[in-house]
């Protein structure tokens, strides 16, 4: 397992002090781990287990329990695709699978680069524009057969290259 950097734990620190006085802090302080890290760390789940008095075997099944906490970091960009019945039939699986062929990120994982992450997800609430998959928040219907959820992932590959490609012109410069 990898340690989390001071910063992390003082960010962890901070955040389960600020929300400690209120009633039922558990998942007010996981949101804002999620959101401050990215994901809920294990050392995250100790510290509001230790400063709630709940086990940790408590806080651990919220974070299981709830799907949009995650236990590992994500992608600079996350990808969800819904396999919930209506964009299975529709032909979400092929989506999935243009996804994992585009970013290098399989099914509820990480691409080597850190920049994609792909989760499947349950059924989204938008059975009538199936198959859906969403880009950053974005949602996009029909997302197999209109161009726009492809194009979108190839121009975030594409904006991706250019910012590597300046920031290695800048550490050229510097040498």
């Amino acid at each position: 397992m990898e340690r989390l950097n001071a910063a992390a734990l003082a960010d962890i620190e901070n955040i389960v002090a600020k929300h400690i006085d209120q009633p039922g802090p558990t998942i007010e302080i996981l949101h804002e781990v999620q959101d401050q890290l990215g994901y809920v760390p294990f050392e995250a789940i100790q510290k509001i287990s230790e400063a709630t008095g709940t086990s940790v075997a408590e806080v651990y099944g919220i974070v299981m329990f709830y799907s949009q906490f995650t236990t590992e970091p994500k992608g600079k960009h996350v990808i969800n695709v819904c396999l919930g019945t209506a964009c299975y039939v529709k032909g979400a699986q092929q989506l999935v699978d243009q996804v994992e062929r585009l970013t290098g990120a399989g099914v509820n994982g990480t691409s080597e680069d850190g920049l994609f992450s792909l989760d499947a997800t349950r059924c989204l609430g938008a059975c009538g524009l199936a198959p859906v998959g969403i880009i950053d928040g974005k949602v996009y219907g029909n997302a197999l057969n209109d161009p726009a959820f492809t194009k979108a992932v190839k121009k975030i590959i594409a904006e991706e290259a250019v910012e590597e490609e300046i920031v290695e012109e800048k550490a050229e410069e510097k040498v």
